[in-house]
């Protein structure tokens, strides 16, 4: 693979004072994978001014001017005995895109993983999204095709810890 520098291109952690900057990205990020938008400033400033955050976000800013961001969390996995990162999002503004931003992020993030000694980074692409799918692969990610993801939310999540804590009473 060759390294691809892209000139004024400034990569940093978010804190909160970016959290305006990183919730209008989020918006249209959503918007483009046809999602619904729940995240407020006044979230991810919580979010990243907490001591015991889980999320992390790197932005990235070409010539002073915000144009990506990638989101992740801590992971373990008990078959590696190791933690990891999950990329829960990885985003570069439309007039940006195919300039080495994308892969520039995944760089920041992958050196995070290797400082802290983690054993790898994953992350879920839209089936639909063949343009992420062509990128991952061609930066050496393997689909693993053996898992599929699952989510429990809404009613159904309220429903089952309700039931639970139910049992749990009796």
């Amino acid at each position: 693979m060759v390294e691809k520098t892209v000139p004024g291109l400034v990569m940093r952690m978010a804190s909160a004072a970016d959290a305006e900057i990183l919730n209008d990205m989020i918006g249209t990020f959503a918007a483009y994978e046809r999602l619904p938008n729940q995240s407020t400033v006044g979230a991810l400033q919580e979010e990243l001014a907490s001591p015991n955050r889980v999320m992390e976000a790197v932005l990235a800013f070409l010539d002073g001017v915000p144009v990506g961001f990638a989101v992740f969390f801590q992971t373990y996995s008990t078959f590696i005995a190791r933690r990891g990162l999950y990329l829960e999002d990885i985003y570069v503004k439309e007039h940006h895109r195919n300039q080495g931003i994308a892969t520039a992020l995944l760089r920041f993030i992958s050196r995070i993983a290797i400082e802290r000694n983690f054993g790898r980074v994953e992350f879920t692409v839209l089936l639909w999204n063949t343009v992420a799918i062509e990128f991952f692969e061609k930066l050496g990610a393997t689909p693993t095709s053996a898992w599929t993801t699952y989510r429990l939310s809404g009613e159904w999540l309220q429903k089952l810890a309700s039931e639970s804590a139910a049992h749990n009473a009796l």
